[in-house]
């Protein structure tokens, strides 16, 4: 309870539920629409659940515990809800045998048990899971940076199509977005946290992609944590620094915070696999189904990431809590607080 945020005076600027429900089909509609025309993406159906033991659930920081079970009619053998599905993708366009600059996107469902409820964080995560073939020499911060300003702008395509039928809620985002690596990020502020860093420069900002997350800075920490097997954290980029990947952040003018709404970056090859994997003691990873197949150079390149729907919709809707948006399950005293200061929770 103590990490939830109850912002003063704040009050549901569509009025009723009816409007808010409206408002969130309208921003899934209208951004899923942008984002397939903006990367020329396909939608796929996705999986809730993969088998254990085969490398494609997504690990996350390496700490969150997936949710298992076993299955009768398959001799017991267990299954996992997905955490994300940034690997699957990778398989799927294999076998989808797409051509380079084309993609995939999906509804990706999961269940993250392990997050630490507050304002932005349910143990029930929906974002749409994307997935791109690209050519060799677009693993670059150049292609990653092009990729993103194309998803910003279909963020910001939906802020102004969203104030034309709700005018209350008024574009408020940059026209670009700003970009910064996070060794420059630590170079303009070497006495602060890496969270406190994405705080000062979304808050100047208001639009900021920060990129290189998961490689050493030279502080000799990481910016944040990332899984070693499918963002290049490592590789180093034709600007200098390690990384071919990073986070979306806008700002929040609720919550007067910054607000990650996309994790995402160029994809391992087979050699920044291996490195990644040495560097985090995992090469026990090698062997298995998704790892081997990428060894063994039969999985395309890619770019790809996934994108928080119900954030999405929290942020341009202007709602104080992600439970406004989707129904999922609260602590009672954290209803009975939301309720106090007119956060109506699903």
């Amino acid at each position: 309870m103590a990490k939830l945020i109850k912002p003063k005076d704040y009050h549901n600027v569509l009025g009723t539920q009816g409007n808010t429900e409206k408002a969130i089909k309208l921003v899934k509609d209208m951004f899923q629409a942008n984002l397939s025309a903006q990367l020329s993406l396909l939608r796929v159906t996705a999986p809730i659940v993969v088998m254990s033991g085969t490398g494609l659930n997504d690990d996350l920081n390496g700490t969150e515990r997936p949710v298992k079970f076993p299955i009768k009619d398959m001799n017991e053998m267990t299954a996992e809800v997905v955490h994300s599905l940034a690997k699957w993708k990778r398989l799927k366009l294999y076998e989808l045998k797409e051509k380079v600059g084309r993609g995939i996107y999906t509804d990706m469902n999961a269940l993250r048990p392990d997050e630490e409820l507050d304002n932005i964080h349910s143990i029930y995560v929906d974002q749409w899971d994307w997935e791109r073939i690209i050519y060799p020499e677009q693993r670059s911060v150049c292609f990653l940076k092009k990729i993103v300003k194309r998803i910003y702008e279909a963020i910001k395509v939906t802020e102004n199509s969203l104030y034309i039928e709700f005018p209350k809620i008024e574009p408020i985002f940059p026209d670009d977005i700003f970009f910064i690596h996070s060794e420059e990020l630590l170079q303009l502020y070497p006495d602060k946290k890496a969270k406190e860093r994405e705080e000062l420069i979304t808050k100047e900002k208001k639009a900021v992609f920060i990129i290189g997350i998961g490689g050493k800075l030279s502080n000799g920490e990481i910016h944040d944590n990332r899984s070693a097997d499918y963002d290049d954290w490592i590789s180093k980029n034709e600007e200098g620094y390690n990384g071919l990947n990073g986070d979306l952040l806008l700002w929040n003018p609720i919550l007067k915070q910054s607000f990650e709404i996309s994790s995402m970056g160029i994809r391992v090859d087979e050699n920044s696999l291996k490195r990644q994997l040495k560097e985090r003691n995992e090469e026990y990873k090698e062997k298995l189904y998704f790892h081997d197949m990428l060894l063994r150079g039969k999985l395309p390149l890619t770019i790809g990431g996934g994108i928080g729907q119900s954030r999405l919709c929290m942020l341009l809707l202007r709602k104080a809590h992600i439970g406004e948006i989707q129904s999922c399950v609260w602590p009672v005293e954290m209803r009975r607080e939301c309720m106090r200061y007119g956060i109506e929770l699903a």
